[in-house]
């Protein structure tokens, strides 16, 4: 198929479908018709897009935490106690490293050897292996919203095994899960494949079903400057809407300056509205999500709950409609399910104790918003420009051509030239703007920003910032300072 931004028409979407369908035995057996029956019969407090709704109406930010294990039983004790223990307000199928690659034969051997070992051997849940029936045991098993969370460039057959099993919510696209996840995947192929997932959703809201998607807002969540994660979730929000999805959550994750952190939430939102009402998508629902920190953790237990918690006041001072949960052991590895609950717990204290209370406008996060706007809107526009108009053949010539460039990606269809650093307040800004098409007015904002900082350390600015700033929480701290 052709790559453009055009919704797939039924005859192109239920042509590929069956293509699809074959790809593992579990998905040969899907009937769309009892997957509708099935879908319309999610209560409203198991629906991601109500759930979702409903907080952002309140003013309330709830706590999502990420988790998966090989063995069906396994996994459902698993998110039962994250339920009942900590308290989540949704729940995640975190999906294990085979899937996301479309490695299914190797995610069967793990299944035998998780069931001999008594352990789960997988890094998350193999929903494909498991099929429509172990996704709907998982589903009927808990009492609130699942979304699966993975990290797959190509999911279309993982989509359709979630949704008809009455999974709400499906988090990706064609930008999120493959620059920061793949090698060598094509931004064509990823994101021609995502439109299918999008399509599949606009399918079902069709039929009266409400079903969320949620673009991967953190990237490589190394150091990525706010415009730069922005843009990717705005094009992936508009991918979406074209494909006929409704209710979209847009994310971002922590970068460390408040100030910064809550304006990026702010502007992200202002900006994605603006974008699809100017594209004529006037009736697409958005939310909004905050990922705690996805850097280096501090090993000490509760050098991380500060870190967490730090995460969790962020969002809720932006006004986040979620937020997704770190765990007290994310530098040492899988976490337990205890552990995963304590980080919830910690996460909900901070959410209540700020409850109602929004950061103010002050001339710091009017300026930080303002930036934040205007470099997106750079990028944005190139992208549209670069594609004549066409924003899914311009985001592959955009990236190609490193006008939107994500930093310390493995993909090979990432140029990796842009490179960013903290100043001296921490707020991460561009230090090598590569081929960005930014305003001379942006570049210099952004080089004053980090001389700053060079002039407050006593030393030049160079990518050594980066290097101590990439290390730098681990520590214990936010700014990679020059040890003394």
């Amino acid at each position: 198929m052709e790559l453009k931004n055009k919704r797939l028409t039924e005859e192109e979407f239920f042509s590929q479908r069956k293509e699809v369908l074959n790809k593992w035995p579990t998905g040969k057996g899907i009937d769309l018709d009892k997957a509708v029956d099935y879908l319309k019969k999610v209560p409203e407090h198991k629906n991601f897009s109500a759930k979702l709704k409903k907080a952002k109406e309140e003013g309330i930010t709830l706590a999502q935490p990420r988790a998966g294990v090989a063995l069906i039983d396994e996994h459902i004790e698993l998110l039962t106690f994250l339920q009942d223990e900590g308290g989540a307000d949704l729940l995640p199928s975190t999906i294990d490293s085979y899937t996301r690659q479309n490695r299914y034969d190797e995610c069967e051997v793990g299944i035998k050897e998780s069931i001999a070992a008594g352990r789960s051997l997988l890094n998350g849940f193999p929903g494909v292996n498991h099929g429509v029936e172990g996704c709907k045991r998982v589903y009927e098993s808990v009492n609130l919203p699942l979304e699966a969370r993975h990290g797959t460039p190509d999911a279309r057959l993982l989509s359709e095994i979630i949704h008809a099993a009455g999974w709400t919510s499906n988090e990706g696209g064609g930008i999120s899960y493959n620059i920061p996840y793949a090698k060598s995947v094509t931004m064509e192929k990823s994101i021609l494949d995502w439109q299918y997932c999008d399509r599949l959703v606009g399918f079902y809201e069709e039929q009266g079903i409400a079903i969320n998607r949620e673009p991967f807002g953190p990237l490589t969540g190394t150091l990525v400057p706010p415009s730069t994660s922005n843009v990717v979730a705005i094009i992936e929000a508009l991918l979406a809407a074209e494909q006929g999805v409704k209710n979209i959550t847009i994310g971002y994750g922590q970068c460390g300056n408040i100030v910064q952190d809550v304006a990026a939430i702010r502007a992200l939102e202002e900006q994605a509205n603006e974008y699809l009402k100017q594209y004529g998508y006037n009736n697409v629902y958005i939310t909004t999500v905050f990922h705690q920190w996805m850097g280096g953790f501090p090993q000490d237990e509760a050098k991380a709950f500060g870190l967490i918690s730090t995460g969790a006041a962020t969002a809720a001072l932006a006004g986040a409609t979620k937020v997704i949960v770190k765990t007290p052991h994310e530098a040492i590895g899988i976490p337990t399910k205890e552990a995963n609950a304590q980080g919830i717990k910690a996460t909900k204290m901070a959410l209540n104790l700020l409850r109602g209370q929004k950061m103010p406008m002050s001339k710091e996060l009017e300026t930080e918003i303002a930036i934040i706007k205007a470099e997106t809107k750079c990028m944005l526009d190139k992208v549209y420009e670069v594609g004549n108009g066409d924003l899914a053949v311009g985001t592959v010539k955009a990236f190609a051509a490193g006008i939107v460039d994500v930093p310390f990606a493995p993909s090979k269809y990432n140029a990796g030239k842009m490179m960013p650093a903290r100043d001296n307040n921490g707020a991460v800004r561009y230090l090598e703007f590569g081929n960005i098409p930014f305003t001379s007015e942006l570049k210099g904002y952004n080089r004053r920003k980090l001389e700053e900082r060079g002039k407050f350390e006593g030393r030049d600015v160079s990518f050594q910032m980066t290097i101590d700033d990439i290390f730098a929480v681990g520590k214990g701290v936010l700014i990679g300072r020059p040890e003394k």
